[in-house]
């Protein structure tokens, strides 16, 4: 089996969708049919029912998936050291990242790539799919993540930065003419959200209520900042976010106001404490030199 073919039967596992399936590996979704029925030849049955609606894995296919991860991770992994190693790289760090402003935090990455060269640097843009998972299948080394984190396998480590709160609204949403919202009127409108977050750590993005007990309602699941942000400017939602991402996002039809009784967020280096290496503590030393940066 090509290892393509594996990728993209990984990624329509995850993504249970052909056509984001085939966006997000830059191939047809033709493509993506032909390496699924291909796979399916081979192993003897299905591995997804498609309907018109829905995509799904089979008890074959969600057995298929489950053996397969730990093959491919372990492919990916040799090809990349292999890579590395044709570099003069002795190992690679890589970091997942929640704030969406990579752009301000590039002092700490610059830092720790002139202190130690032999090191590669791997920085990406996580999702909003088990955000934790990745640090807990060791696909990702260290992790930038909002405060609080208390999951008990985990490690926090320094603060790189804070940031004031906003509420992202359509241009014309009755709340665009408003110089700034209070948490209060949150109730009044729907909001966007992640799949199974920890309460606890979704608590401290937005509230369940507000300081006098009315509910924020959640009515539209997300993947990623892209889908919130598309779906405030369509109308739908009114979103929070930190304040950077009215610099990141400078849209004429979104309108970013002032939140002054969200408390600031604090972002930190998160890691697995029992994949603590030499690379993990040099970026947290790096992170604690520099200091914490404030947008």
């Amino acid at each position: 089996m090509e290892l393509r073919d594996i990728e993209i039967f990984l990624v329509l596992a995850e993504e249970l969708h052909f056509g984001r399936t085939a966006q997000r590996l830059h191939v047809s979704q033709a493509r993506v049919s032909q390496a699924i029925k291909k796979q399916e030849r081979r192993v003897g049955a299905e591995l997804f029912t498609r309907t018109s609606r829905t995509v799904c894995l089979t008890e074959v296919g969600r057995q298929f998936r489950d053996d397969l991860q730990p093959v491919y991770a372990g492919l990916h992994q040799s090809l990349e050291r292999a890579r590395l190693a044709a570099r003069g790289v002795t190992a690679q760090l890589r970091v997942s990242m929640l704030p969406f402003n990579l752009v301000d935090l590039h002092p700490y990455w610059k830092e720790f790539r002139a202190r130690h060269p032999q090191w590669g640097l791997q920085i990406r843009q996580t999702t909003f799919t088990d955000v934790f998972g990745q640090l807990r299948s060791g696909a990702m080394d260290v992790m930038v993540a909002w405060l609080p984190v208390e999951e008990p396998d985990f490690t926090v480590g320094p603060t790189l930065c804070t940031d004031s709160r906003i509420l992202a609204v359509a241009a014309d949403h009755p709340l665009a003419v408003r110089d700034s919202v209070p948490l209060e009127l949150f109730a009044d409108f729907p909001h966007g959200t992640a799949l199974a977050l920890p309460d606890y750590w979704e608590e401290s993005y937005l509230p369940f209520q507000t300081p006098r007990g009315r509910t924020i309602e959640r009515v539209a699941p997300a993947d990623n900042a892209d889908e919130l942000i598309g779906m405030v400017g369509m109308g739908e939602i009114v979103q929070s976010f930190p304040g950077h991402v009215s610099r990141y996002w400078g849209l004429s039809h979104i309108r970013y106001l002032p939140v002054p009784d969200l408390s600031a967020m604090t972002y930190a280096l998160v890691w697995r404490t029992e994949a603590e290496n030499d690379l993990v503590r040099a970026l947290a030393a790096t992170v604690r030199d520099l200091g914490v940066f404030r947008f």
